[in-house]
């Protein structure tokens, strides 16, 4: 939102509409874990929305299907491809997880291009978490599917003796990386994708303000159009790049020989 301050020009903060606030109390009021906040609700309206899809998108089956059920079952046939293409086969049972995390980010996603609302995966609480659980579900079934053996994972024996050692070190350290690259990338890009929409936004007024915002004014409004199609779909995107990546870890604890 832009303001005009002190008469000495314009002044906005894009970065404010990623403030998690307490939906009942005061303003300013400290937020604990069991408080509720606009997080809380944009969560809430997200599962509410992903299960409206799939209930709705299901509960009439037809074969010449609906729009809903169409939506509902190509989400459901694109998800369940890239399991089986990407992670193999017996990946398959690991499915219901892997769907789950895919509805929930690009609906957040989805919901977080409208307006006043709160985009959920813009927050690093709420990636890291993601992350982690995609990272210690990988781990523990590689340990217990393999045992010791999945700690041959980090061992390149294709690659001279003398540098596998080097190369372990470096395997070990890129493993533990990954929960850090898979929550920072979804988050970085929803909160920038969000915040030059804000940056645009605050110029859109200028009309009201000055003679400049004659020409500012028109080419905010075109540029915010643009960010919000490219946003659109870097969404779907980001859901997309989070859920393959987890479906190629997941092909490591099932085939770490590979």
């Amino acid at each position: 939102m832009a303001t005009e301050e002190n008469s000495e020009g314009l002044v906005f903060h894009p970065m404010d509409q990623f403030i998690v606030k307490p939906l009942f109390g005061e303003a300013g009021d400290p937020v604990h874990w069991y408080t509720i906040t606009n997080v809380t609700l944009w969560m809430f309206l997200t599962i509410v929305a992903i299960s409206a899809l799939l209930v709705l998108g299901t509960r009439g089956r037809a074969v010449i299907p609906t729009k809903i059920q169409s939506v509902a079952e190509l989400a459901y046939g694109f998800i369940y491809k890239m399991v089986e293409d990407v992670a193999g086969r017996d990946a398959v049972r690991f499915f219901p997880y892997v769907f789950t995390l895919f509805m929930f980010i690009v609906m957040s996603n989805f919901l977080g291009l409208l307006p006043t609302a709160f985009t959920t995966t813009s927050h690093l609480a709420v990636t890291v978490i993601l992350a982690l659980g995609v990272f210690l579900t990988v781990t523990i079934t590689g340990f217990v599917l393999h045992g010791s053996k999945f700690l041959g994972l980090f061992w390149v024996s294709s690659a001279p003796l003398a540098i596998r050692p080097v190369l372990a070190v470096i395997e070990v350290i890129s493993y533990f990386v990954r929960p850090v690259s898979h929550s920072i990338r979804l988050m970085g890009n929803m909160m920038a994708g969000h915040a030059v929409i804000k940056v645009f936004a605050a110029f859109a007024p200028l009309v009201l303000l000055s003679g400049i915002g004659v020409l500012v004014t028109p080419l905010s409004i075109l540029a915010i159009t643009a960010m919000y199609a490219l946003e659109t779909l870097v969404a779907f995107i980001q859901a997309y790049v989070f859920t393959i990546l987890t479906c190629v870890y997941l092909k490591d604890a099932l085939h770490p020989s590979h």
